[in-house]
């Protein structure tokens, strides 16, 4: 009996998951439990719910492992700072008594919030650390069908790498080129972002799906100015434009001048400029992925490609490296982020550390966090006083399916959450595709976000092919591909401006629980697809709980909630916080 806990944290999006004997049994990001955006703090939450879900304390834990190495990410710091010196005064003056108080002595703080958890003074204290782009490279290669591959992990940065081609083969793992800080596409991509008035390490997804919008009139411009790739994917930042490297902002003024506008402010008009510069920046990140690519299969010899890091989330990217044939097989860790390496870090400790064999897996679970219990919700609804009914599964479906035809807007809560930044069916709001407006309208009176943000479509895996140009299915929603002729007409509400659309395809066998619903709304409306979203309102995570998706589906135009065989209509609720009233699209 062996149990492993990886924990990423201190930095964004901190994660915790568990391993027993090697087979992944629980992953879940603190976000979901302290509500708090992209919060970076000590997984306890996440932790304490791991250890109760498998029925353990930490006396049951044999190794402790960290997702990086801080020592390592000071260094690079110290050195930057004397690296870009006298600019690089500013950055030291405000980073490095920062982590001289709070993250110099991450080992200490990691072990006195250990020994604080059920059991912790009966914990042995083995704590490892991994290296952040190697937990990043396990999490996509060791969780993939593959029993050898090529790597790409690609981030902002992590001790000192910013982008890494490595083989994974067997049990091993071998970083074979990397590239280092200050030279990261990560940050160009977050600067962008910054510049677009969206938030770093969060807002990155808004610039992906605003791209559409626009047109790449400056991708040249960049090219020339801030980025100079190489045949082989290498490039170099021209840091005459940044800031990272010397303060604590991402770009100068330099930027403005280049763009011939100023930086948008974060509730400021998006524009006709900010739309083309978000899809000149998806143009250089499209070739440069196609040339990391070709050059990683080159290097490798390798038929399949794993992607790991940030900037792996960047789905229209992928498609386009899944579409050009480079290789036969692309495949995405749902959680690509940095919530996805404290996985990571465990597998390394699996198998690297303890040199244990890997079997390949031939269909990867990301439903990895806490379940639905119906009698703790039904206890939830009755002491809040919330009208339901409990029904079979198959009145469940009808009753839903109809629900969705007739253009209701539906909350479908099912068994264990995602591990996972994107809804996978399991926490997500659900509505019919076939509505001319409904994009804008679950934007702003149910998401209470930007109107141009995109809504996903997930199909069921035999018409995936009909609808869309896709070769093979896509169960964690990480591809851009397009939409076949005819299909924009069908479902307007889930292709973008450009006929493309990030698709989740659905089966039987990776979610039993909607497969089921899909194929009844497709019985009823000859449509084999819905719009999926993540169950969550602006600024908020992904929900988690019963009360959760109760709080949600009260202050929304929510107009049914369903959480595992409990049914809920905001027309029965006696005093619904939300009207429809309250809120207009203008």
């Amino acid at each position: 009996m062996s149990y492993i806990l990886g924990i990423s944290a201190y930095y964004h999006d901190s994660a915790a998951a568990l391993l027993h004997n090697g087979g992944v049994v629980s992953a879940a990001q603190e976000e979901r439990f302290s509500r708090i955006k992209n919060d970076e703090s000590f997984p306890v939450n996440a932790v304490q719910w791991l250890l109760k879900d498998n029925q353990i304390t930490m006396a049951d834990i044999d190794y402790v492992i960290f997702y990086e190495k801080p020592f390592n990410k000071f260094e690079r710091i110290i050195e930057t700072c004397i690296r870009f010196s006298p600019e690089g005064y500013s950055l030291f003056k405000e980073a490095i008594p920062l982590w001289l108080k709070d993250k110099l002595f991450q080992k200490v703080d990691l072990k006195k919030a250990l020994c604080a958890l059920p059991d912790g003074d009966k914990w042995n204290n083995v704590l490892l650390f991994s290296d952040h782009h190697l937990s990043h490279s396990a999490a996509a290669f060791y969780p993939s069908p593959f029993q050898s591959a090529a790597i790409i992990t690609i981030d902002g940065v992590g001790e000192w790498a910013t982008t890494t081609i490595s083989v994974g083969r067997n049990n091993t793992i071998e970083h074979l080129k990397e590239l280092k800080f200050p030279h990261s596409f990560g940050m160009l991509y977050s600067a962008i972002t910054a510049f677009l008035g969206f938030k770093v390490n969060s807002g990155e997804y808004k610039v992906m799906g605003l791209a559409p919008y626009g047109k790449p009139i400056y991708a040249d411009l960049m090219k020339a100015h801030l980025i100079d790739i190489k045949d082989d994917g290498s490039f170099r930042l021209n840091m005459h434009y940044f800031r990272f490297a010397t303060e604590l902002r991402m770009f100068g003024p330099e930027m403005a001048q280049l763009f011939g506008t100023s930086a948008r402010s974060p509730e400021g008009p998006l524009d006709q400029v900010h739309m083309d510069i978000a899809a000149s920046l998806q143009v250089v990140i499209d070739e440069l992925f196609i040339k990391l690519a070709r050059y990683a299969r080159e290097l490798t010899g390798e038929r399949h490609l794993c992607l790991a890091g940030g900037v792996a989330l960047n789905c229209v990217a992928t498609g386009k490296v899944q579409k050009s044939g480079i290789f036969d097989v692309v495949w995405v860790q749902p959680a690509a982020g940095d919530a996805g390496s404290a996985l990571g870090a465990a597998l390394v400790c699996w198998h690297l550390y303890l040199n244990n064999a890997r079997v390949p897996l031939a269909h990867y679970n990301p439903y990895l966090g806490p379940d639905i219990v119906q009698h703790e919700a039904v206890a939830y609804l009755d002491s809040v006083g919330a009208h339901y009914t409990v029904v079979s599964d198959d009145a469940l479906y009808d009753t839903v399916s109809t629900s969705l035809a007739e253009g209701k807007v539906v909350a479908w809560v099912q068994g264990r959450a995602e591990f996972s930044p994107r809804a996978l069916c399991n926490r997500s709001i659900l509505a019919d595709p076939r509505g001319v407006d409904l994009k804008r309208e679950l934007n702003l009176k149910i998401k209470f976000r930007e109107s141009f943000r995109p809504f996903a479509p997930v199909i069921l895996e035999e018409d995936a092919q009909v609808w869309f140009d896709i070769q093979s299915s896509s169960p964690f929603m990480n591809f851009i591909c397009t939409a076949r002729d005819g299909v924009k007409e069908k479902i307007p509400s889930v292709i973008h401006l450009d006929n493309t659309a990030r698709i989740q395809t659905v089966s039987a066998l990776n979610n039993a629980r909607f497969y089921p619903l899909l194929s009844r709304f497709k019985a009823k409306t000859a449509c084999p697809v819905l719009v999926n979203t993540s169950l969550n309102v602006r600024g908020e995570p992904m929900v988690l709980s019963p009360e959760d998706a109760f709080n949600c589906f009260m202050n929304t135009g929510i107009d049914q909630l369903v959480i595992g065989n409990i049914l809920l209509d905001k027309t029965d609720q006696d005093s619904p916080i939300y009207s429809k009233n309250n809120y207009t699209l203008d």
